[in-house]
């Protein structure tokens, strides 16, 4: 199997730095643009299935990403984000403000973070694995797209690369950034492109613009 994982675009939620979650926020018109962007830059490959979160803002990336192909999209409640409990909804101030000791442990050591009516990045990491295997029985041998989240992203990423969720943030996953993975029979898995932004923006203006941000 080849999967194309991919990131969903951005949302207003995404550019002022408010923590999603389950919320269902919907794509912002920059996201319906890196969307469409996305999939003309897949439209040219054979897919087999292409799968998303529930969520809307995942579910409308890969919906226009599935229109060439003439493809549904398969909901995979799996592939949905992470669930921040009481930190949904609210920005990183509002946090750190009201949960200063959480948030810091979440920035340094965010393995060890279950959130309060929530879960924690080794929830996450068992059902995206599964969702991962599963696909790996289902489509060998064929080139299939999954459009998820940031966390879901990076949790598969290190558990691929056989790194732990103390690793996190050592990846980073741009809004629509595309991602390529070969399952292979010797290796196991390779990873061939990471965090690909090119097809939105000239790379130049990717590192000025990511460059900037924190990942937090």
């Amino acid at each position: 199997m080849r999967l194309f994982l991919v990131r969903h675009g951005e949302t207003c939620w995404n550019k002022d730095e408010i923590f999603r979650g389950r919320i269902d926020v919907k794509l912002n018109e920059h996201g319906l643009e890196q969307a469409r962007l996305t999939a003309a830059a897949l439209r040219d490959l054979a897919f087999s299935a292409i799968y998303a979160s529930p969520l809307r803002r995942a579910a409308e990336t890969a919906r226009l990403i599935a229109e060439p192909h003439g493809l549904p999209v398969i909901i995979e409640p799996g592939l949905t984000d992470l669930d921040y409990g009481s930190w949904q909804g609210l920005s990183h101030e509002q946090v750190q403000e009201q949960q200063p000791e959480v948030y810091r442990q979440w920035v340094d050591n965010p393995q060890l973070v279950h959130f309060q009516g929530g879960e924690g990045l080794a929830d996450v990491r068992s059902r995206v694995l599964e969702v991962y295997r599963l696909l790996a029985e289902r489509h060998h041998d064929q080139n299939v797209v999954t459009v998820s989240h940031r966390v879901a992203n990076k949790v598969l990423l290190c558990a691929l690369l056989g790194l732990d969720n103390s690793h996190f943030w050592r990846l980073r996953q741009d809004t629509c950034a595309i991602n390529v993975i070969d399952e292979d029979s010797r290796y196991g898995c390779v990873i061939r492109h990471l965090n690909d932004t090119s097809h939105i923006q000239p790379l130049s203006a990717a590192f000025a613009a990511n460059y900037k941000t924190a990942d937090f």
